[in-house]
């Protein structure tokens, strides 16, 4: 998905925007490499309005402080319902291009179950099925020194195999440090680190814990993981979509 010189406009509606990139590029990076850098996509004053969020207690439903449970250094908060209508509609309009991805996948694992549907109104009615109600979109903050240690965003037996991250702040401008880090685990193998650069605006599509691997009998599982190095400088502020819900 490689067209990040395109420039985005706030007058275009968000649906409009995931529609116009390069999905079917996206799908080929996700299987290759575990994850996709879109075009931007979000305004400078959609990503300033998004950061300034972070004060309103009252759009969120908990805060995590990450020193608390030795995640890393930082914080984040979940929205609540009902969502950011902008997060709502990132959320609702990129779940259908990926969806034929992570069906694509479940059928080259073997995966016997039904599937993901094709729109997110429907995915979240199994979501709240399995008792996982609480919506999972947030927002995550940084300061110097601020990081993020490796983990995978699953939180219950529901769990859909992609989500996104936006940077709400330009890179070298607004923080310094703070690449998003991915580690791919392959079975009797040393891990692979990569580390993924955006703009203001983009997002990074990834893999929440594994990407199928075709191999020498078929398609074996890889794990794999992501987080956030180090902050030198400033404060690091982005948008966090996970498309299944939470217990």
């Amino acid at each position: 998905m490689a067209e990040p010189a395109r420039k985005t406009s706030a007058a275009h509606p968000v649906e409009e925007r995931i529609a116009a990139l390069d999905w079917a590029a996206a799908r080929t990076s996700l299987s290759e490499r575990g994850y996709a850098l879109t075009a931007p996509i979000l305004a400078p004053e959609e990503c300033a309005s998004l950061a300034a969020m972070y004060a309103e207690a009252t759009r969120f439903r908990s805060q995590i402080v990450m020193e608390r449970y030795r995640f890393g250094v930082g914080d984040y908060k979940y929205f609540g319902d009902p969502l950011p209508e902008i997060v709502s509609s990132l959320r609702t309009s990129a779940y259908p291009h990926l969806a034929k991805l992570a069906n694509q996948w479940a059928e080259n694992l073997g995966d016997q179950s039904p599937g993901f549907p094709a729109e997110h109104k429907a995915f979240l009615k199994i979501c709240h099925k399995a008792g996982q109600i609480k919506p999972t979109p947030l927002l995550l903050h940084y300061e110097a020194g601020g990081y993020n240690c490796l983990h995978q965003d699953i939180y219950g037996e529901v769990a859909f195999p992609l989500q996104m991250v936006f940077l709400l702040g330009q890179p070298g401008r607004d923080w310094e440090g703070g690449e998003f880090l991915l580690v791919e685990q392959q079975p009797r193998a040393q891990s692979k680190a990569e580390v993924v650069h955006a703009d203001q605006g983009q997002a990074i599509v990834f893999t929440t814990r594994y990407r199928p691997v075709r191999g020498a009998r078929g398609y074996y599982r890889v794990s794999m993981k992501h987080g956030v190095s180090r902050v030198h400088r400033g404060t690091r502020y982005t948008l966090g979509i996970i498309f299944h819900d939470a217990k």
